[in-house]
């Protein structure tokens, strides 16, 4: 009873503590943009539609325009709107803007360390190295093309033992696809069936969509209390744990079998370079190793393969895309029937990318981006923004914009061939962010969906079991986030 008591005490401190600071910051926060006017310690939390975030800052864009302030909770956000702005602070002002932001379901994993989630000079440092070594290793070259191709004969394979019935894609691609950054990082792929690596894949999909939950953004907002209390973000925190513990014993496995001479994956290249660094100022040590190698585990396991999902949902929907005369014709003409595509054919293949990159722009995944942080005092169209201030680049306002993209709302490939059918640069799309700090896993996330898409399509036809007009292709809000419900389909084989 005396610890209830003491525990209520506790938490009844803690808020008051962050009102006062809520208050307070709100009072002396500097030259920040308007916005909403917020309620002490919650903020604008009751102004936005918490299910669809995306939808509420797009209101909001239209009434204070491309720069504004919002409070998430105690703490003042500035949300970039549309490609001038977000090119302007991620580009233009790429050095003052650099700095990660707060994300409190995974700075309980991460704490900062490792080369996503960190900033300043640990950030640099890690980036550099893992740009470095992930290209040692074959990335966006013919070693981790074979990788690829092993992986895809291996789902070529399962999906031709359906024997056309159908099935939730979902569990396929995702071990699929992670198999491929497996292979990189540990040097090793997982068996399918492995229930530790289900287990794994698993609690990452657990923690991506806490993170986007009604639950997740309190949990984002409140965290200094929350993580005290009982609820689902419980669960979540056991989830990080058995994460880091299982990289933990990966990393362990590698320093008992390490050979200087010669490093067989991205965990060895990083353990022989904590050893070349022997200073109290390197960022190469143990903490930074285990969670670089949770953010590549992280980033290559789920977003490729959700990216998949959602075109064929899109390429089912609109067969008109898919037909004999469109991406089926080129994989005939280019690639035919008695190879596996490769790489390379992409560049022969304009229409098959065109198809790849409105995948990708419709999906829209994170159309808040991830949350930046102004790492000194900047000036930034008029306002003064303090060290510190977090910052939502709104990537999505970017790939909905229809000066780039006219009927936004419409899946068409011909938004990326010009007038003679070539691919087309357009500025506007940016899947992988821009600036300093764009996705470092592009050029492999670019390679995966070139081959894995056309294998499959090379090799199936795609059916729904319903009736056309029963297709939902509208991703699903899901807070900060968009999400794909599960879905069945069959693979025919050609």
């Amino acid at each position: 009873m005396l610890g209830s008591r003491l525990l209520l005490v506790a938490i009844l401190v803690c808020l008051s503590v962050v009102v006062l600071v809520s208050v307070w910051k709100q009072k002396f926060r500097g030259k920040l943009p308007p916005g909403p006017n917020p309620f002490p310690f919650i903020g604008n939390y009751l102004q936005l539609n918490t299910n669809d975030i995306y939808s509420s800052i797009t209101e909001l864009s239209k009434q204070y325009g491309p720069v504004f302030t919002i409070h998430l909770g105690p703490r003042p956000v500035v949300v970039l709107y549309g490609y001038d702005a977000v090119k302007e602070a991620l580009v233009d002002q790429a050095e003052e803007f650099s700095g990660r932001g707060e994300q409190a379901t995974y700075n309980t994993l991460f704490k900062g360390y490792g080369v996503t989630f960190s900033s300043g000079e640990r950030a640099k440092q890690l980036r550099r190295f893992t740009i470095t070594t992930l290209r040692d290793f074959g990335v966006g070259k013919r070693g981790v093309e074979e990788r690829i191709q092993e992986e895809a004969a291996c789902l070529i394979k399962m999906l031709r033992g359906t024997c056309g019935a159908p099935i939730n894609p979902f569990h396929y691609l995702s071990r699929t696809v992670s198999n491929v950054i497996n292979s990189i990082v540990f040097g090793d792929r997982f068996d399918y069936e492995d229930k530790e690596f289900l287990s794994l894949l698993r609690m990452i999909n657990q923690i991506n969509r806490f993170a986007g939950s009604r639950v997740g953004q309190l949990y984002d907002m409140f965290h200094s209390v929350m993580k005290y209390l009982p609820g689902p973000q419980r669960q979540i925190i056991k989830n990080t744990q058995e994460l880091e513990d299982f990289m933990v014993r990966k990393v362990k496995q590698n320093q008992s079998t390490l050979d200087v001479n010669s490093p067989r994956n991205f965990i060895d290249s990083f353990l022989i370079h904590i050893q070349e660094k022997k200073n109290h100022n390197s960022e190469f040590h143990i903490k930074n190793l285990v969670m670089t190698a949770l953010n590549l585990f992280f980033a290559g396991s789920e977003t490729v393969s959700n990216t998949l999902r959602y075109g064929f949902l899109l390429l089912m929907k609109h067969p008109d895309v898919e037909d004999p005369h469109k991406v089926h014709e080129e994989i005939d003409r280019v690639i035919g029937r008695n190879r596996q595509p490769q790489f390379e054919d992409h560049l022969k293949m304009p229409y098959t990318e065109a198809v790849i990159n409105e995948i990708q722009r419709c999906a829209n995944f994170t159309p808040l981006g991830i949350p930046r942080k102004t790492i000194k005092t900047t000036s930034f169209r008029g306002f003064l923004l303090p060290e510190g201030t977090e910052v939502f680049p709104i990537l999505g306002s970017l790939m909905t914009d229809p000066k780039f993209f006219p009927s936004p709302q419409n899946f068409n490939p011909q938004n990326f061939l010009d007038e003679r059918g070539q691919l087309k640069k357009i500025d506007a799309f940016v899947p992988f962010s821009i600036g300093k700090r764009f996705c470092l896993g592009d050029n492999l996330a670019r390679m995966e969906l070139f081959l894995f898409l056309t294998n499959i399509l090379q090799n199936f036809q795609l059916k729904f079991p319903k009736k056309l007009e029963d297709i939902d292709e509208s991703p699903k809000p899901l807070g900060f986030t968009r999400i794909i419900p599960n879905y069945t389909m069959s693979f025919l084989p050609i």
